[in-house]
Parts: C-alpha cells; structure tokens; sequence
C-alpha cells in the first residue's frame, strides 16, 4: 500500500511540473520582433528579385527572336 501511494505522490509531482513548465511561454520581446520583420523583410526582396530574373530573362529570350 506503500509503495502505491508513492506512486500516486510521484504521478502528482510530475504532473504538477509538467503544468507549470506548459504556462511559462516567453512573451516575444522587442529583438524577436524586429528579426521576424527583417526575415519577412529579406523573404520579400528575394522574391522581387526572382521576379526581376524572371522578367530580364523573358525580355532577353523576345530580343533574341
């Protein structure tokens, strides 16, 4: 009978710290912000310049003909 309540004691702490680990998410601070924006910032200046290629690409290829 001992040995089941230590279980139960032992099941109870660890679920006690797992909850508690869970509710402590970090607020995204100022610096994560500003590098989530550089990063959405960089992806859309890639995706203009692929565009770009694209684009003197095609006018290349009409020059050509």
């Amino acid at each position: 009978m001992i040995k089941f309540e230590k279980n139960i004691t032992l099941m109870l702490i660890a679920g006690a710290i797992i909850a508690v680990l869970s509710g402590c998410q970090k607020e995204e601070g100022p610096a994560e912000r500003a590098g989530k924006a550089m990063d959405k910032a960089v992806d859309n200046a890639g995706q203009q310049i692929e565009k770009a290629g694209e684009q003197i690409q095609d006018a290349a290829k009409d020059a050509k003909k």
